[in-house]
């Protein structure tokens, strides 16, 4: 063999071992950092040699096989059936997206940042006096009252929806009701009852009203003061099925299931069930609230209602979460 032909071998050997090198790395960069890859592969190519095999390489590693825990891609069935068996037992079976991958770093709100998220997010004057009144009202209580940007959000969907009947389990100062009602001021007005605010406080239902009125919206209220599963049974007996559009329930949290089940067949097909703090200041992932009522009660609702057929359903972080349910 010419010293010519073995030159051109040894090179030939060098860029396969190169290749082999380069994607081994890229594969343990995929196993550890997932879509990140790209980025810092095609940095490190570029980085560390100059030759035009680098995007080559970059775009071999693309097909490497990413995974992670229950996901798969359609191609994956034509995997051997021992491989099929092994992969499937990381499937989630009761329908959620548990083990997906994480396409973006999860925000942390400092101060600044939910400052930030606050100086654009719309709050109406009256809603803004209310939400201080609150304050002042009951400082300690004044969590129960839902911030902002759920507000502003629970007021579009009021307009996404042209939601017309409204049932609301758990008024306290009326910050949440206030925000529904004002898109309605913006319709025409048949003179029949809009809002339903059940609320077990009394005290605490004297300030919504204050503001209702300010607002020129009371005349589309109706106040239901005690037990809400009393007041909406009434409620049912009076108006009977497929009655609202929308209903939102931000009451014990111990409750929830049971307020569920008689919401369902009031409502509206495509109406919306919204169940707010499903997230529960984050103590349903937290071990020192295993035992804790009502954070088992918010745990079991959660995992009954993303399996439930009859709604369509998203758990919104916003707030302290919330659960948007669309009846079927």
């Amino acid at each position: 063999m010419s010293s010519a032909c073995r030159a051109a071998m040894m090179l030939q050997m060098c860029r396969k071992r190169t290749t082999e090198r380069t994607m081994s790395t890229a594969g343990a960069f995929i196993r550890r950092e997932g879509k990140v890859l790209v980025a810092r592969h095609y940095r490190s190519s570029s980085s560390s040699s100059s030759s035009s095999s680098s995007p080559r390489r970059g775009r071999e590693v693309l097909k490497l096989p990413l995974r992670r825990r229950g996901v798969h891609r359609a191609s994956d069935a034509s995997l051997s059936s021992s491989s099929s068996s092994s992969s499937a037992t990381s499937v989630v079976s009761d329908g959620s997206a548990s083990g997906g991958t994480i396409n973006s770093p999860l925000l942390r709100f400092d101060d600044a940042l939910y400052d930030y998220l606050l100086k654009n997010t719309r709050e109406p004057k009256l809603l803004r006096q209310l939400r201080e009144e609150t304050a002042a009202f009951s400082p300690v209580g004044a969590r129960m009252q839902i911030p902002p940007e759920q507000g502003n959000f629970l007021r579009l969907l009021v307009e996404l929806t042209n939601a017309e009947k409204i049932i609301e389990i758990g008024v306290f100062t009326g910050y949440s009701s206030l925000a529904m009602l004002l898109p309605m001021t913006e319709r025409s007005y048949d003179g029949d009852v809009r809002f339903h605010a059940c609320d077990i406080d009394d005290e605490a239902m004297a300030v919504a009203r204050k503001y209702w009125k300010a607002a020129h919206v009371e005349h589309m209220v109706r106040e239901h003061v005690g037990d809400a599963k009393v007041s909406v049974e009434r409620i049912k007996d009076e108006f009977g099925a497929n009655y609202f559009d929308l209903a939102f329930v931000d009451a014990d949290k111990r409750a929830y299931m049971g307020y569920y089940e008689q919401l369902l067949p009031m409502m509206k097909k495509g109406g919306l069930i919204i169940i707010d703090n499903v997230l529960w200041y984050g103590r349903p992932v937290n071990p020192d609230f295993d035992k804790d009522k009502k954070t088992i009660a918010i745990k079991e609702f959660n995992e009954f209602i993303v399996n439930d057929p009859r709604v369509s359903h998203s758990l919104v972080p916003i707030g302290d979460g919330i659960s948007i349910c669309r009846v079927r």
